[in-house]
């Protein structure tokens, strides 16, 4: 009898991967497709919907046909994606605008008048969307202030996701995490909110309908099923946002269970049983299904900021060279320390005008210690938050590591001294597309529920904290957050 096996398929902000597995978690085989980020305007940031689909398309064929995969194999495909994009589509399915990501800034002023309204702060406690330029909230009260032609025309607005689906399959549905992350959708009530919808100038009907991660997709029309190479009657799972997918695909589901995860962005993140908020808007809550919410909070700057050190430092070096090139640099970079807000900042400061800062540079420094301070610049992002994240949900009793930044021992090692805590690494860091095939899995009946996937995610490695290099961290965390807010009033607004 041939093995079976289910894709988990994650759409995220500069690529599209599709990961095969087999039933127990171990990786066939995997492909990615890369396309780019358009920035027509300074502080936009679009792509072109057509393009993601077709890499898409390609994508999964690509990951069948590398193994010879018989299409029967195939059990389920399971969804990710990115958060907070929007496209303003077409009765007919075609994109009327580009696909707007979350790094997009043209809302800054909507987001600031409203974050210090009290209606800003009442729309937060409803739906967990901070207000913020990320959200599809604060686009589409834009497209009305400024008379999009796109938004004026539009039958529909969606994201990514919804997006192919509907091209695909012909329905009109959205998971709810992707509905939570818009800002237009009451997590209590697992609804629209009519509220919100007034603010962005829209109506219900042209959103689409709110259904759980589990809600199953048959029928893909025959023109794409020919393209991918698979029969019709092969299920999609609608899935999640790859937030809570990181989270089920490297098993931090229970109380006090954090998934710290650096990719391009970075985040840390607990599922609860009930919508937590905090009352300074420092963290999201999003609806995952109806028992789970995801608490947590995004950092604009992950991996970009080492790519962004490769890049000025004018190395010709790969990755994993360039970190090796600090590794014998102490913690605390000789006293370097590196606020990495290249791209403006999320949580916990949600503060779109913040800058990048290097401190404390002499000449003795060099290039290794400015890694270093790079490196140590994310953690201290991520460890802002769980600051914030921990009075509302208590102080994580274990913590987990995914995205690209888990390939990189001395980065988790960072992670595991300023958190003083052990950090669990899978083999696999494609955590959110192992959360979307398990999610697939479920959906089918071909497990039984969420929390069986524990056993099924290979984990590689735990690292230990040094408790010496900790102490270091803790002098140093308390600098960098003075640094924050002595800094933050002098940022352009």
């Amino acid at each position: 009898m041939k093995n079976k096996y289910v894709i988990g398929l994650d759409i995220g902000t500069t690529s599209v991967k599709a990961v095969l597995f087999d039933l127990i978690g171990q990786v066939i085989s995997e492909k990615e497709i890369e396309y780019p980020l358009h920035t027509p305007r300074e502080g936009w940031a679009e792509q072109d919907p057509l393009e993601i689909e077709k890499a898409t398309i390609q994508v999964i064929y690509k990951v069948i046909h590398e193994k010879n995969i018989d299409k029967y194999q195939i059990l389920t495909v399971g969804l990710s994606c990115a958060m907070h994009s929007l496209i303003c589509m077409d009765e007919e399915g075609d994109p009327l605008s580009p696909s707007i990501t979350w790094a997009d800034g043209r809302s800054m002023d909507q987001a600031e008048r409203l974050r210090n309204e009290r209606l800003g702060i009442d729309l937060y406690k409803k739906t967990g969307t901070p207000i913020h330029p990320m959200s599809p909230l604060m686009k589409l009260m834009w497209m009305k202030e400024n008379q999009y032609t796109p938004y004026q025309k539009a039958s529909k607005f969606v994201s990514i996701k919804e997006f192919l689906l509907y091209r695909w399959f012909g329905q009109e549905v959205v998971d709810y995490s992707v509905a939570a992350a818009t800002g237009l959708f009451n997590f209590s009530e697992l609804t629209w909110d009519q509220t919100a919808l007034k603010l962005a100038g829209i109506t219900e009907e042209q959103l689409f309908f709110p259904k759980p991660p589990s809600h199953v997709l048959y029928g893909m029309k025959k023109s794409i099923s020919e393209k991918i190479g698979f029969g019709k009657d092969i299920p999609f799972v609608i899935g999640a946002t790859d937030g809570p997918l990181a989270n089920l695909g490297i098993g931090a589901i229970e109380p006090g269970e954090m998934a710290i995860t650096i990719g391009t962005s970075g985040a840390i993140r607990q599922m609860t049983q009930q919508p937590k908020i905090d009352s300074k808007q420092k963290t999201f809550c999003y609806a995952f299904t109806d028992q789970l919410s995801l608490v947590g909070g995004p950092v604009n700057n992950g991996g970009i900021v080492l790519k962004w050190l490769k890049d000025l430092l004018g190395s010709n070096t790969d990755y994993d060279q360039l970190t090796q090139l600090c590794s014998n640099v102490q913690p605390g970079a000789e006293g370097i320390i590196f606020l990495p807000y290249l791209n403006g900042e999320r949580a916990p400061i949600w503060n779109p005008q913040a800058k990048g800062n290097l401190f404390g540079l002499t000449i003795r420094h060099g290039k290794e210690h400015i890694i270093r301070a790079g490196l140590e610049g994310v953690v201290f992002s991520i460890y802002h938050v769980s600051e914030a994240l921990e009075k509302i949900v208590g102080q994580g009793t274990k913590l987990y590591a995914s995205g690209g930044f888990a390939r990189s021992d001395l980065w988790i090692q960072i992670l595991a001294d300023m958190f003083n805590q052990e950090i669990h690494v899978p083999q696999s860091y494609q955590s959110s597309a192992w959360g979307a095939a398990w999610m697939g899995l479920y959906s089918i009946g071909e497990v039984s529920s969420l929390s069986e996937i524990k056993p099924y995610i290979p984990m590689k490695s735990s690292c230990l904290p040094n408790q010496k290099h900790h102490e270091i961290y803790k002098e140093r965390f308390a600098v960098y957050k003075r640094l924050n807010e002595t800094l933050s009033p002098l940022y352009i607004m």
